[in-house]
């Protein structure tokens, strides 16, 4: 059985008289008054309610506070003990989600729900909807100009440990092995029973911790030919290499190691060398989703792209929400390069995509220019250094990109563009290049009839994103870029994101967009206190209203309640109490 809770519906009697009103006023300016007032109701609950039944089964948690527990417990990087706690005694969280009553339905919630709800989430994107909903509504609630933003990464972990070589191949056999013997006792039974003792258990694998480095060579050998006498073995079994541990095997072969077949056909196996190993290649099997970076190590990254405002002024700034607007996770391998793009596109279908938006130099990449220019986006961002435009840069052009004259100051004879291949040719007379001081380094070559003068449109846009680079605008507006650093400290100091209590990338997805969304709410209801406090609701007028009408409403329960207790004898008495108090 469903159950939901109209939150639009009102309350007869205020159920939060209870609070003072220092401690009321706390709630109603801080993070639970803007999530109740504003992002309770956007809740998608209608994703949820598919997954169960209207007829039959126990009733379920309010959906409501369910996707609200959710929330809050990836926002403040809460355990599922401590969520349980939380949810049954934080009076934030209650004012927040509008829970009222004091049963158990309401203020508790098993640890094996939160598991659940939090696997159904991840396994259909719910997050995703969720941050979209929520995201839409704080910009629309707050009035966010979308014109102006920037992106940038971080590097994540989820929870899993860190293996070498040796620690790859061994756990990956062991974690088959579980299987084989779980799925298919018949053949596990077939396996000699050395192999089994080398790797069956904790004390087994805990061995291989202790290998000295003289003898790593050799054991690494050992491992990697268990691993493909495992594999050989069980290859013509459809059942058994249907297995994911089975396939988890295949990844470990082709990312450390090389088979090579003699003319006998009998087949040997050679360990790759460090630097031959892809960097998307399995780090633990445990969680075969994360791959590596060069840069940063295993794990994960997520693509962070927030709204930011140029005023100068502390206090306007303050007033302003600086709102992530996109959020997705990669793997750890992946180019920044490559996440641009889909982050543009996702927020122009919404409608809070970027009119300029400022990068680092990993984002800058001429395609992404060129894309973006096409959609309308100002993309600012410096260019890779390298050699590909600097023949042309004593060289003058047009707005079209053809050449107007060489260092020596010599006009072209004859300038082509073939826009098929995007290549253009400058003709010059070979009589004034014999005489150039240029001549030595001179990127004109020469040719059957005249020199010429070669490039390409990368390079010719190359030219000019270079020569723009130095001027005053471009560094006063990619000074701006510098402030997404603080959202990514922010990010994780609020929410924890860098460490991680989950595997895999849709729960790792999961937590990272929930935990985005957590900080958006933390940001909005920063800015609303500095706007609130900018138009003096703390003091004065707005205070002595803020009382009034709490002791109005209070003569009025009270009068409902006399009203009620001498019905039918002295009606008309307490109705006219009623009318006074109203």
């Amino acid at each position: 059985m469903i159950r939901i809770k109209d939150h639009k519906q009102q309350h007869l009697f205020d159920p939060w008289r209870y609070l003072s009103p220092k401690r009321r006023r706390m709630l109603e300016e801080g993070w639970p008054g803007l999530f109740r007032q504003h992002l309770l109701g956007e809740l998608p609950i209608d994703r949820l309610k598919p997954f169960f039944t209207e007829a039959i089964g126990r009733p379920t948690k309010e959906l409501h506070t369910l996707l609200g527990v959710m929330l809050f417990q990836q926002t403040m990087d809460l355990n599922d003990a401590e969520a349980v706690d939380q949810l049954a005694y934080n009076i934030q969280w209650h004012y927040a989600l509008d829970i009222t009553e004091e049963s158990d339905e309401a203020k508790y919630i098993s640890e094996k729900t939160l598991w659940s709800t939090r696997q159904l989430m991840a396994e259909h994107g719910i997050e995703g909807v969720m941050f979209e909903k929520l995201t839409d509504k704080l910009a629309k609630v707050f009035g966010v100009d979308p014109a102006n933003q920037r992106i940038d990464s971080v590097h994540i972990c989820s929870n899993m440990r860190r293996l070498g070589r040796i620690a790859i191949f061994s756990r990956t056999i062991a974690k088959f092995l579980v299987n084989l013997k779980r799925h298919h006792r018949e053949r596990f039974d077939t396996l000699k029973a050395d192999l089994i003792d080398r790797y069956w258990g904790d004390k087994a694998l805990a061995a291989f911790s202790l290998v000295k480095p003289t003898e790593s060579e050799k054991t690494l050998k050992q491992v990697s030919n268990d691993l493909f006498d495992l594999l050989e073995q069980f290859k013509g079994q459809a059942a058994v290499s249907a297995m994911h541990s089975y396939k988890l095997m295949q990844r470990v072969l082709s990312d450390q190691c090389r088979v090579e077949t003699d003319d006998a056909g009998s087949s040997q196996v050679t360990i790759k060398k460090p630097a031959e190993i892809p960097s998307d290649s399995l780090q633990n099997p445990s969680d075969p989703d994360a791959t590596y970076s060069g840069h940063k190590g295993q794990g994960y990254q997520v693509q962070i792209m927030e709204t930011f405002s140029r005023s100068e002024d502390e206090t306007e700034k303050e007033q302003t929400l600086n709102l992530i607007t996109h959020v997705e996770v990669q793997p750890a391998c992946e180019s920044d390069a490559t996440a641009l793009l889909p982050a543009v596109a996702d927020t122009r279908i919404r409608g809070v995509g970027p009119d300029q938006l400022v990068a680092d130099t990993l984002y800058g990449s001429d395609r992404n220019h060129q894309t973006a220019k096409v959609a309308d986006v100002e993309l600012i961002a410096p260019s890779q250094k390298g050699n590909a435009s600097k023949p042309l840069t004593e060289f003058r052009f047009n707005d079209k990109g053809y050449v107007e004259s060489c260092p020596a100051g010599h006009t072209p004879e004859q300038v082509k563009h073939k826009k098929k291949t995007d290549r253009y040719s400058a003709a010059f007379d070979p009589k004034l290049c014999q005489g150039c001081p240029h001549v030595d380094h001179c990127p004109v070559k020469p040719g059957k009839r005249k020199n010429y003068l070669r490039y390409s449109g990368k390079q010719y846009r190359l030219w000019v994103r270079r020569r723009a680079e130095h001027s005053e605008a471009f560094i006063d507006a990619y000074r701006w870029r510098a402030g997404v650093e603080a959202t990514m400290s922010e990010y994780d100091r609020l929410t924890g994101v860098k460490k991680l209590r989950v595997r895999g990338m849709p729960a790792v997805r999961f937590c990272a967009k929930m935990k985005a969304i957590g900080l958006n709410l933390l940001r909005a209801a920063r800015a609303r206190r500095a706007r609130m406090k900018a138009a003096g609701s703390h003091q004065g007028l707005n205070r002595r209203n803020t009382a009034a009408i709490y002791r109005v409403k209070e003569r009025i329960q009270a009068a409902v309640l006399n009203f009620s207790a001498g019905w039918p004898n002295s009606a008309g008495r307490n109705l006219k109490v009623y009318k006074l108090a109203a």
